[in-house]
């Protein structure tokens, strides 16, 4: 069924669990999501990412990911990750998306603001939820899903006396915060800031996010959600999991791409369950 993100995010942000947004691309790793979704009775957010535009068109991936959530056994929300442009959100929000991010992180913070509310004001009025970002995430070397190297990250870290007055004034319906995380894969292992995800959960209400998951010890994973983290969000993984699966398979001559996609769904599915298990959204519907 779909849904939008408060009714995912507000119960696991009461007992204590995270929900996944799990990105696709192609049909291949949507039905990979949601078949781990059903298996295992967890809610689940899936979508794309402005940046990955040039991998699945947005308003061709709506043709399958829109259809595919309304019949699902579960909850599933479909979400614009890192929409950097107002357009953008506005397209997906026609199109049927029943949740957007409008990150306007990088900007001065009163345009951050001033440009999220804007959009907040949109998004409600379609029913749909929106994310922010305050501090800014940036990007592993190679990484498909960000734009920026940040030289120093801590120097974008979330201000947690900046967070209530950004949640307030923007009326977004959850938060994304920089903590040491960064998108793509780990070189080494990250940092993260627990003290700093505990002080901003304590002082806002909005479930919070955590970008940049993939790579992050099973420990992080645990603590950070303990700590306050509601959502977490998943692309380098599954993308991986798909690309080793097609490579394994295909080993023979004349194999076609017939034979090498039943091998990366499933390959898909199984990641998505382990970071299900992991974020202990199971058994949640």
């Amino acid at each position: 069924m779909l849904v939008n993100m408060n009714e995912v995010l507000l119960p696991a942000k009461k007992e204590h669990y995270a929900v996944g947004l799990f990105n696709s691309v192609n049909l291949e790793l949507a039905r990979g999501i949601i078949a781990a979704a059903e298996e295992t009775g967890s809610p689940v957010i899936m979508g794309t990412a402005e940046v990955l535009f040039p991998f699945g068109p947005l308003e061709e991936l709506s043709y399958f990911l829109l259809p595919m959530a309304k019949k699902a056994k579960v909850p599933v929300v479909i979400h614009l990750d890192h929409g950097l442009k107002k357009e953008t959100c506005l397209k997906a929000l026609e199109l049927g998306f029943s949740s957007i991010m409008y990150d306007c992180s990088t900007d001065p913070y009163e345009e951050n603001v001033k440009k999220v509310k804007e959009m907040a004001d949109i998004a409600h009025s379609y029913g749909a939820t929106i994310e922010g970002e305050l501090g800014h995430v940036g990007d592993n070397e190679g990484s498909a899903e960000g734009s920026s190297k940040l030289v120093n990250p801590s120097d974008f870290f979330t201000d947690p006396a900046m967070a209530k007055d950004f949640v307030e004034r923007t009326g977004v319906d959850a938060l994304a915060i920089a903590v040491g995380n960064a998108h793509g894969a780990y070189k080494f292992p990250p940092k993260l800031d627990f003290e700093r995800i505990r002080t901003i959960a304590n002082d806002i209400d909005v479930p919070l996010v955590l970008h940049g998951g993939s790579g992050l010890s099973d420990d992080d994973f645990r603590q950070a959600i303990n700590d306050g983290i509601s959502k977490v969000n998943i692309f380098t993984d599954i993308n991986v999991a798909a690309a080793s699966a097609a490579k394994e398979r295909f080993t023979d001559v004349g194999k076609g791409i017939t034979d090498l996609l039943p091998s990366e769904v499933e390959a898909v599915k199984k990641e998505t369950i382990k970071k299900m298990e992991l974020f202990s959204s199971v058994g949640r519907y």
